[in-house]
């Protein structure tokens, strides 16, 4: 089978939507398959281009095996909304230019957001005559209003409209999450024309590690409890309730217990002065790490938080942090509601704390410190054999190619 994969963001980019598109594509291609990436030069997420992709317009690469065409995007990580739709709409119009000189191909499978990346999906379908198949991570416009970023009541209804028109033009739709199926459901998609294209994690790459020794001595984290955020630091993260908990659980005397935060993101600077103005002890902050790095993260970290705001936009929600975590053996301590909850519970690989209550969370987390090593092991072999069975990658290609071959 041809297959294209559309999409603004891909490596060397860093992220869950890049991880997804390069992991299936992979896979796709051990397979068999001819497989090729449409994408915008890489940009994310502090906007800036680098020097071999600077003042070109197009280029065309082989990244790891993939076929990758790559066109100009005008990159705007900050800054006011119409800034980031013009850098939205700048590839939705450049990646035509990859879309004629990519080869035919059967099926074109494009990413959301942005939404309008949609249009270009839509037509590049009726160019190549191929299927159209809308891989929707996040139900747009809605999220961006829900969080406050989208205001205008008259660009939401252009939204709205145009979401409307590409779900009901996709061949079939491709959902991150449970909670987005039933939305397209609800919607009027037929439930055979939707599908579950989760994040998933390479059960390989991230297996259980022996404590890096090194690390924690860098780190002065030798005899400590670890908690480890690893991802974006932003507003939809909701991290100043962790710091509020590190507070709580310094304030109790727990000196075994550390925080450990890897990454960047919009929230960064600011949560490293509210660390400072709370007088945080038990807070390291670390500079991002490769994907290649993070299993040797897990190896020194206790409990893995993934944390949410708590509205109801995340209850659908699955943060892909959470299985590479669980892959390496590692539980996590999810503070959040809806989806994500009913999948650790069920499985039995980590923690609940009710998302934005620090005291809340500040308990469970000397709830865990306290935890005896039967039961500790028992979340970690758990979380292990569930991504393994469910959420390995070539389980989710399996279902993939079951239901773009129907």
């Amino acid at each position: 089978m041809k297959i294209i994969l559309l999409s603004e963001n891909f490596p060397p980019e860093v992220g869950a939507p890049q991880i997804r598109l390069y992991e299936v594509g992979k896979e796709l291609i051990d397979r068999g398959h001819e497989v090729e990436v449409l994408t915008a030069f890489p940009h994310h997420p502090h906007g800036i281009i680098p020097d071999e992709y600077k003042g070109k317009f197009y280029q065309f690469e082989v990244l790891d095996g993939i076929p990758v065409h790559r066109s100009w995007i005008y990159p705007s990580p900050k800054g006011s909304f119409w800034r980031r739709l013009i850098s939205y709409f700048s590839f939705t119009f450049s990646a035509f230019f990859s879309v004629i000189k990519a080869k035919k191909t059967d099926v074109i499978i494009c990413t959301s957001p942005p939404l309008f990346l949609g249009i270009t999906g839509y037509i590049a379908s009726k160019m190549k005559h191929a299927k159209f198949v809308f891989n929707v991570a996040d139900i747009w416009p809605e999220s961006a209003v829900e969080l406050g970023i989208l205001k205008n009541k008259s660009f939401i209804k252009l939204a709205e409209r145009l979401e409307s028109f590409l779900y009901k033009k996709s061949w079939k739709i491709a959902t991150a999450t449970e909670g987005i199926k039933d939305y397209m459901i609800r919607n009027g998609k037929d439930i055979e024309d939707v599908f579950l294209l989760p994040n998933g994690v390479n059960t390989v790459q991230f297996s259980p590690l022996s404590k890096n020794k090194e690390l924690l001595n860098t780190l002065k984290l030798t005899e400590k409890k670890v908690f480890t955020f690893a991802g974006r630091m932003g507003y939809a993260q909701a991290l100043d309730s962790v710091l509020n908990a590190a507070k709580i659980v310094q304030d109790k005397g727990c000196g075994q217990i550390s925080f450990l935060f890897v990454g960047d993101g919009p929230e960064r600077q600011n949560l490293i002065k509210q660390a400072n103005e709370l007088g945080l002890e038990n807070v390291i902050f670390h500079d991002p790490v490769p994907v290649t790095k993070m299993p040797e993260i897990f190896s020194i970290t206790h409990f893995s938080l993934v944390t949410l705001k708590n509205i109801d936009l995340f209850k659908g929600a699955r943060p892909s942090k959470i299985f590479p975590a669980l892959s390496t053996g590692t539980p996590v301590l999810f503070s959040g509601a809806g989806e994500s909850v009913k999948l650790i519970s069920e499985n039995y690989c980590g923690v609940i704390s009710k998302p934005e209550d620090p005291q809340d969370l500040a308990e469970k987390i000397i709830d865990c410190v306290n935890m005896s090593n039967e039961k500790y092991e028992d979340l970690s072999q758990n979380g292990r054999e569930f991504v393994e069975r469910e959420y390995s990658w070539k389980r989710i290609v399996d279902d993939l190619l079951v239901n773009i071959t129907k």
